[in-house]
């Protein structure tokens, strides 16, 4: 069982930063492929941003690309997304997730194994 725990939401003007924190619980944290998913009303939970067991290697979301940045640290258990130029768009609930199975790197929702309760960002105009 891994559970899951974000912080760091909240609520910003267009153009400021947010850092999203993600505390991991499990021995093998390090092997996990760690993401970052969100859901903003009334629409489908998106993909937002990936990392691999070492940090090696990402994957975004393109309309995050060059504004958001996922990193990962395995002695802490924490995964984070540091997120600027915040714009109105990117409201929504982001959730962390975990992701114990993919040897390389995860996209789809259903690759993830543990959800977070999720943390609320709005970015007001």
């Amino acid at each position: 069982q891994v559970q899951l725990v974000e912080s760091g939401g909240g609520l910003v003007q267009a153009g400021d930063s947010l850092r999203l924190s993600c505390a991991a619980s499990g021995r093998s944290f390090s092997s996990y492929v760690m993401g970052w998913f969100r859901q903003a009303p009334g629409k489908e939970r998106e993909f937002v941003a990936a990392i691999n067991w070492s940090g090696g290697s990402t994957a975004y979301l393109n309309s995050v690309k060059g504004r958001f940045t996922i990193s990962r640290d395995n002695a802490k258990n924490t995964v984070f997304l540091q997120m600027n130029t915040l714009k109105p768009e990117d409201t929504a609930v982001y959730y962390c997730a975990a992701d114990l199975r993919t040897l390389g790197i995860a996209t789809k929702d259903y690759e993830y194994d543990y959800w977070g309760q999720g943390t609320q960002v709005t970015v007001s105009s």
